[in-house]
């Protein structure tokens, strides 16, 4: 069993109202709320606590009952928001006081996937690196400026402020809490329990959905169709623009209007689609993904794998693989 030198707060306070998103209240009381006799006796204690004590709905058509009030938030030494309003609502005053101060006194502040909307209404991500959901990161950061929103990795974490992205990555957070408590030993211990990693490689950019233009008849509409066709020719600038009659100066500018990258950034990106599909469906050595998607070598494809995705093209494999039914 992990040792620790003192006897912190271990009172952990989920965070309930009305429309509570179901999973990420149900995985931080799978963490937190369930009793672990081969923890010791320091392990965590659970609360749920909400505004308006009574009978709440869910996002998954059913409804949980919450007796304890915002009181257990001036108690915690953990509090997690699991998920918050999708609209993104600010907080009543009672709400945003009782969470800062809350936080002003040493609490931890923690918040899975849309419930860092709330903690950016406190002001606590104000100036902070934090992270959500990568579909909300975009409406994140035009409602907090000041937030420093990163929509690429999984949890996000700056003096006791903690903010997770997608619904999941709410457990890969949620274990490093344990982590930072209890030591890895403990956390993969959770983690076994729970049958997930204790640590998941790469960020949210393996799990991004990849946009594809529509058709179009224009010139450029149609070399874009004309690269998408022969991904492993060794495309340069000139041959593009020679393929769409424009000078090179114009190409660069029609391809940042309507795709809003360079050319050759935009090259990479179908060439990364590809090898991502390929490695998803196949089982194609790297050296002929290199060459099918027009990235030459496989250390070439490797590297721009993984600056682009987060993680090597050997464990996206692993980690994504279709299996025939």
């Amino acid at each position: 069993m992990p040792k620790v030198s003192a006897t912190p707060n271990r009172l952990v306070a989920a965070l309930a109202y009305d429309g509570l998103c179901a999973f990420e209240f149900g995985i931080t009381a799978e963490v937190f709320g369930l009793p672990r006799p081969e923890m010791g006796t320091d392990w965590y204690r659970f609360a749920a606590c909400t505004e308006r004590p009574g009978r709440l709905a869910t996002n998954a058509s059913l409804a949980v009952e919450v007796d304890k009030g915002l009181d257990v938030l001036a108690e915690a030494g953990t509090i997690v928001i699991p998920g918050w309003r999708s609209e993104g609502e600010v907080p009543s005053d009672t709400l945003r006081n009782a969470l800062l101060a809350a936080h002003a006194r040493g609490a931890r502040l923690v918040s899975i996937c849309s419930g860092a909307f709330l903690l950016a209404a406190t002001g606590l991500l104000d100036g902070r690196r934090a992270t959500t959901h990568w579909r909300y990161a975009e409406r994140l950061q035009t409602a907090y400026p000041t937030v420093l929103v990163d929509a690429d990795t999984l949890y996000a974490g700056d003096d006791r402020v903690f903010t997770s992205a997608g619904s999941a990555a709410g457990i890969d957070l949620l274990l490093h809490l344990v982590r930072l408590d209890f030591g890895p030993d403990a956390a993969n211990s959770v983690a076994r329990r729970l049958v997930v990693a204790a640590h998941r490689s790469g960020g949210q950019a393996q799990f991004i959905e990849r946009p594809v233009l529509a058709r179009s008849d224009s010139a450029l509409g149609l070399l874009l169709d004309r690269l998408r066709g022969d991904l492993a020719k060794p495309w340069t600038i000139e041959r593009m623009a020679r393929t769409a009659t424009m000078s090179q100066r114009t190409l660069a500018r029609r391809f940042r209007e309507e795709t809003g990258e360079s050319p050759l950034a935009w090259l990479t990106t179908q060439r990364l689609a590809l090898a991502r599909d390929l490695l998803e469906t196949t089982n194609l050595s790297m050296e002929h993904i290199a060459d099918r998607t027009g990235m030459g070598t496989a250390t070439n494809l490797r590297l721009h794998f993984t600056s682009n995705v987060g993680i090597p093209p050997n464990l996206y494999r692993k980690q994504f693989r279709r299996v025939e039914a």
